[in-house]
């Protein structure tokens, strides 16, 4: 049977209520699988991740966004993490036998779907429409506080709706992509400009390592900041790698790592290459754990 993951992001982490609320439209299905939720205040921002059949997940999708749309307004949105939209990114994932085609038609069918409520639609990844919409830093350049100029450059009308911005639901930005995943660094430190620093030296477009996207971010609940980061390929870049250049530049700095943390889902091959570093195991493989052969 065929499945597919989707891990919409919504601009709301600070009301609890409103976070569970929209979680529970997705459970309506059961045959959708709500794998993981993550909120963050700081970034105002909570994360769904659900799988099961492509058709289903299309479906819990809508009943998502229609949801985010009554409850979620931009106009009054604030939060450390970049975002243009309401339902500000929803990537649909490729997972087991799932092709790249199927999973960018399931995008497109959503992108539809928002684009006919009057609502702008980019798309990105493998759905983008062409090289310059591939990456998500380059569509989400300018974020919500830059939409509505955005929306009057020809060059950058959406993809589906209409070049019309609307200050309550922003763009909505879909992708169809491989399994990335979201790595933060929590740095005992107060000072942002040092988790900015390591950032770029991490990061693809500052000449880092090229499967990892990243900037720093203020925790100002905890007094700490932060090196939050996508892995977009982490069989090119794993995980203890990205981890041990972060420690390093942070003692340069005078700093410790406080911890890390892993937003959503991980893919189980992902964490192969953490079991080979940390334990010396070098020739460890997936296929060792029990439940991987049941």
């Amino acid at each position: 049977m065929k499945k597919l993951m989707c891990v919409p992001n919504v601009s709301e982490g600070r009301d609890a209520a409103k976070v569970e609320q929209l979680a529970d439209v997705i459970r309506q299905d059961p045959s959708v699988k709500l794998v993981d939720l993550s909120s963050d205040g700081d970034h105002n921002r909570s994360v769904y991740s659900y799988l099961g059949d492509p058709e289903a997940v299309l479906e819990a999708t809508k009943r998502l966004a229609d949801l985010v749309f009554e409850l979620v307004d931009m106009s009054t949105h604030t939060g450390s993490h970049p975002r243009m939209g309401a339902i500000d990114v929803v990537p649909f994932i490729l997972v087991g036998s799932t092709t790249t085609e199927e999973a960018v038609e399931i995008a497109r069918r959503f992108g539809r779907y928002v684009g006919d409520k009057g609502i702008p639609v980019y798309y990105y990844e493998d759905a983008a429409t062409s090289s310059q919409r591939a990456s998500l830093v380059d569509v989400r350049k300018g974020e919500y506080e830059g939409l509505a100029a955005k929306l009057e450059d020809p060059a950058w009308a959406p993809d589906e709706g209409p070049a019309v911005f609307n200050p309550a639901t922003g763009s909505v930005q879909v992708a169809a992509r491989f399994p990335l995943v979201a790595f933060n660094v929590n740095l005992r430190t107060d000072d942002l400009e040092i988790a900015t620093r390591i950032a770029k030296a991490v990061r693809n477009k500052d000449g880092g390592y090229r499967y990892v996207r990243g900037m720093g971010l203020a925790l100002e609940g905890t007094g700490m900041v932060q090196v939050s980061m996508n892995l977009t390929n982490y069989e090119g870049t794993p995980i203890p790698r990205v981890l041990e250049t972060i420690r390093s530049e942070a003692a340069r700095h005078g700093v410790a790592v406080a911890g890390a943390e892993l937003v959503g889902p991980v893919p189980i091959r992902a964490l192969e290459e953490v079991v080979k570093q940390y334990l010396q195991v070098h020739d460890f493989s997936v296929g060792q754990i029990i439940e991987m052969n049941m």
